[in-house]
């Protein structure tokens, strides 16, 4: 099978930049697939799994907190705000992030932030599904 350029980068670095025959991506409006020879296309992303690797088989998976797609000249750049390699997350400091945005959501104070609060534990939770392989 044809493959295509793949690379994911955030502020700080270059997450992964290699050849891939199949991406699955978080897009605002629900997952969509990408394969080498697709039509340019540029897409905003949301939280969510992003897989990468063979169309068939085992694909690496990323934990991506949003964030934009484009695809060109067999090409796919993800320009993303935050990006884990599952093999990256700590369990240990994301299980700690669930636990304080649930007691920020539980504890209903009036300087809590519950749309950050909200935020938080989706990309906790998230982060937990993708390193456990879920």
């Amino acid at each position: 099978m044809a493959v295509f350029a793949f690379e994911v980068l955030t502020p700080d670095r270059t997450v992964v930049s290699t050849e891939v025959e199949y991406a699955q991506l978080p897009g605002i409006d629900g997952q969509f697939g990408i394969l080498a020879g697709h039509q340019p296309i540029m897409a905003a992303l949301g939280i969510g799994v992003l897989e990468f690797g063979p169309f068939q088989g085992r694909r690496r998976k990323i934990a991506l907190g949003g964030g934009f797609v484009e695809m060109h000249d067999n090409k796919m750049t993800v320009m993303a705000r935050t990006a884990e390699l599952a093999e990256e997350i700590d369990v240990l400091r994301a299980r700690e992030a669930q636990r304080r945005a649930e007691e920020r959501l539980r504890s209903r104070q009036a300087d809590v932030d519950v749309a950050r609060a909200q935020i938080s534990l989706q990309k906790a939770l998230l982060r937990l599904k993708v390193a456990n392989d879920e």
